[in-house]
């Protein structure tokens, strides 16, 4: 896989650590979740693919381990406040001077600057930072965030894999590891680009919900069907809207010109009218293979076993973790291959690392006894 050989060290975390770490992991890299001891492990469900090491980082004897880990690993993830690492005598400063080829990803909230530095937050407050959240929204009511995907994954966890994989090419070139400091508050601004650079041209001039993008165009939106399901609609361009209308069984020259906004309210109450009276299969019917720009909004369980997805293998099913997306995007020579074990206990697999880096039998004993690590192996099946 393309990151054979690569080494990651992922310090546990909520959501968008684990979701950076199972990115490498999936495309080959050896990801090791650096646990609490006596932790529940990783509450994200994002653990595929990695081992668990437990060790207090709290104590000094426990921060020891890690330096003697950093020393021989590419990269090391940390998701913690700014401050926090510093504090442990793991900054990058001391980790770097032992390792110049370490490669030291930083991702939190607000980054490792400015007043927000060192609160709290979640992906809600990063959105809302960013400026993503005011336009996000119905026309008339509150922004509301789109589940906690954009500043945890996008502007979070992709970001910082999208950090970690250039630091790692500019390496081959330099020699020297890196650190990379990402913020899901720039990481979900810089995601939204194409929003601050299109308002130039008047596309985000009306409130929100009732610009071309944000549900205010009736050609780009969603309605409910007959069954209660429901279709996504996105005919910007006139020859597909010409095919929309023609699905719906309307004339054009009844209606409104395409882009006359005044209208697009009523446009919206009477697209409504025709999508209600029928089911989501029989508009499936209608608007399959056609250039309408017409489609079903799909459950989990309906897309995974959508035709189209079949036919590309789009979604994974395993034993241990059920259906799942396939890793993307799909790499010709190189593509990913997902693990298909079990998520690891906690402290499943410390002896073992341990061991691959080095330490002795007797050392990780006497760390064990000290209560510095904790190794949980699975029991057998009796």
């Amino acid at each position: 896989m393309a990151l054979r050989g690569i080494s990651v060290l992922e310090l546990a975390g909520l959501a968008p650590g684990p979701y950076c770490g199972m990115v490498l992991a999936d495309f080959g890299a050896q990801v090791v979740r650096v646990d609490r001891l006596g932790s529940r492990g990783d509450l994200s469900f994002l653990a595929r693919g990695k081992r668990s090491l437990a060790v207090d980082l709290k104590r000094p004897q426990g921060a020891a381990v890690l330096r003697r880990l950093c020393a021989r690993t590419d990269v090391v993830l940390e998701p913690f406040r700014h401050g926090v690492m510093e504090k442990l005598q793991l900054g990058p400063e001391i980790l770097q001077k032992e390792n110049p080829k370490l490669i030291y990803a930083r991702l939190s909230g607000f980054g490792q600057s400015g007043r927000f530095s060192r609160v709290a937050g979640h992906d809600i407050n990063y959105l809302a930072l960013s400026g993503v959240l005011s336009k996000i929204g119905r026309s008339g009511e509150n922004p509301y965030p789109p589940l906690n995907l954009l500043a945890d994954f996008g502007g979070g966890g992709l970001m910082c894999t999208l950090g970690i994989l250039m630091a790692l090419f500019e390496r081959t070139r330099s020699g020297k590891g890196q650190v990379i400091d990402a913020s899901m508050v720039e990481g979900t601004a810089y995601l939204s680009s194409f929003l601050w650079e299109s308002q130039q041209v008047g596309m985000w001039e009306k409130p929100r919900g009732q610009n071309l993008l944000d549900g205010g165009a009736p050609f780009y939106t969603t309605y409910k069907t007959a069954d209660g399901g429901f279709m996504a609609v996105g005919a910007l361009e006139p020859q597909f809207y010409k095919l929309l209308i023609k699905g719906l069984g309307l004339k054009s020259d009844e209606l409104p010109h395409q882009m006359s906004m005044s209208d697009w309210p009523e446009m919206k109450k009477r697209f409504a009218d025709v999508f209600a009276k029928k089911t989501k299969a029989e508009w499936c019917q209608i608007f399959d293979g056609t250039d309408a720009c017409v489609t079903p909004v799909l459950t989990f369980e309906e897309a995974a076993h959508h035709d189209h997805n079949k036919e590309r293998g789009s979604f994974i099913t395993e034993e241990e973790h059920g259906v799942s997306p396939r890793p993307a995007p799909l790499l010709s020579d190189t593509p990913a291959i997902p693990s298909s074990k079990r998520d690891p206990f906690v402290g499943e697999h410390t002896e073992e690392i341990l061991r691959e880096f080095g330490f002795s039998q007797v050392e990780i004993n006497q760390l064990a006894s000290d209560k510095i690590i904790e190794s949980n192996k699975p029991r057998a099946n009796l």
